[in-house]
């Protein structure tokens, strides 16, 4: 069982972080200089550094509070990704048609969430798991259609169910933004007034986790 905490890391603080998505690459370099490349893992995992995003003494104590309360890497939680936390580009507004996540079979009646990143005829299909309440839409060939009426969401896995298997070929289309489940990769945070107050952040490393 996920130990998990349904809570998200205060916004204000992971606002200025750092981090984004990893990759493991396996290489092998042959005996003729070409190499072999393979990797382990089918998703990215994401890294944070919480600690770049305290801006003041009260930061640093609401942190505190929120490692201690997560007792360290025992509990995950939801972080705020700022640079990639919608269905959408930066400058737009969440819409039902932002990602084709599924079609109709006539024979399911759910769909995962997911998110699609393309680039120079390569995509890659991210499932999501910690959908934020109130701001998923959903289309179904074009048409928006409305949670409690033609669907619901679990926000925690991110697996729409619909009110009926959908035709076969209808387009699902949807729109949302979500968090990512992370943890704590330590058990120990050292601060100090006297360095903060010189410019000098504690380092709070986050690590995502699967689901």
């Amino acid at each position: 069982m996920m130990q998990f905490h349904e809570v998200r890391f205060p916004a204000s603080l992971s606002f200025g972080s750092l981090g984004g998505p990893e990759r493991r690459t396996e290489v092998v370099t042959l005996a003729n200089g070409f190499e072999e490349r393979n990797t382990p893992w089918a998703h990215s995992r994401r890294r944070y550094d919480a600690g770049v995003g305290l801006r003041s003494l009260d930061d640093v104590e609401l942190m505190i509070a929120f490692f201690e309360a997560r007792q360290g890497q025992m509990y995950g939680f939801r972080w705020k990704d700022w640079s990639d936390y919608r269905s959408c580009s930066a400058s737009k507004e969440v819409g039902f048609e932002d990602q084709i996540v599924g079609t109709g079979d006539g024979v399911s009646d759910r769909v995962q969430l997911t998110k699609t990143y393309a680039s120079g005829g390569a995509k890659y299909e991210r499932p999501l798991t910690k959908l934020v309440a109130g701001t998923i839409k959903l289309g179904f060939d074009g048409l928006q259609v409305h949670e409690g009426i033609d669907w619901d969401v679990d926000l925690n896995s991110g697996v729409v169910t619909f009110n009926h298997p959908l035709d076969e070929g209808v387009e699902i289309t949807a729109g949302y933004e979500f968090d990512v489940p992370v943890r704590f990769a330590t058990d120990a945070i050292q601060t100090s007034v006297a360095s903060f107050q010189a410019g000098e952040v504690p380092d709070v490393p986050v690590i995502e986790v699967r689901i």
